[in-house]
């Protein structure tokens, strides 16, 4: 968004400052260090945002919104193709959520937040036997927030497959602030999603009618990349959802 010279000291941008439990960041030396990540790429950013709660981040998704302007969160900014560069507000995770909040080692699950380290969560792990397979060149600093969003697989993703083939639920908030949780859906629940009022309800109405077009799905199934190559890594797996049971007659969950 364009900037002017009162820009900072506007009623909007001093309230989202002052509600704020986290650490907010304008000045040009931190926007500095956030207009790069591990690519070559380079823009500097509107401002530097550090939550500490869900509330920070709701206020800034209505922020953004009032504003017209973009989040761009990130964890330990690692990757490769500029993908937590932009001139919208960085959204930095990597400060405060970084707990790991429940394991069931029966089960062999574990909850965290999205600042948590992989490395460091293999080693809390190990005393239970446990391993989170997925990993990348930068293992001992990449989060856990970061593979989500891009997949991440690692040169053994042969054996170990990719973040995604380990993901049971995501917990996120939506572009209204609203909070979801996404995680596998039988025919009747994805059903029922599509009957939801607000935002998660029209996410799955839109979903059901792009998906169950019969000429989508015929470009889908002929242009999306083999199912037998197994890192295939780009876009959304659009083929993978034809496969689930509300769309298909297998019992997979969507």
């Amino acid at each position: 968004m364009p900037l002017t010279s009162d820009f900072y000291t506007s009623l909007p941008w001093q309230k989202l400052a002052a509600s704020f439990a986290g650490e907010f960041y304008t000045d040009f030396t931190i926007r500095t260090l956030y207009a790069t990540d591990a690519s070559a790429y380079r823009e500097l950013p509107l401002a530097v945002a550090l939550p500490k709660t869900v509330q920070d981040l709701k206020a800034l998704i209505a922020f953004a919104q009032a504003q017209q302007t973009s989040l761009i969160p990130r964890t330990a900014g690692t990757s490769l193709a500029g993908q937590v560069v932009g001139n919208g507000i960085v959204v930095d995770m990597s400060k405060y959520f970084t707990q790991i909040l429940e394991l069931n080692a029966q089960e062999g699950w574990v909850k965290v937040q999205p600042g948590v380290v992989r490395d460091e969560l293999n080693l809390y792990l190990k005393p239970y036997g446990l391993y989170f397979g997925p990993e990348t060149s930068t293992a001992n600093r990449a989060m856990i927030g970061g593979m989500v969003g891009n997949n991440s697989c690692g040169s053994n993703s042969i054996i170990y497959g990719s973040t995604r083939e380990h993901l049971l639920a995501v917990k996120a908030l939506l572009s209204d602030g609203s909070e979801v949780i996404f995680e596998s859906l039988n025919k009747d629940g994805f059903a029922q999603k599509c009957q939801s009022e607000g935002l998660e309800g029209r996410i799955y109405q839109t979903l059901q009618s792009l998906l169950s077009q019969k000429d989508n799905q015929e470009e889908i199934r002929r242009e999306f990349p083999k199912p037998n190559i197994p890192r295939r890594n780009t876009g959304y797996a659009l083929d993978l959802l034809l496969e689930t049971a509300p769309l298909h007659r297998r019992q997979r969950g969507f």
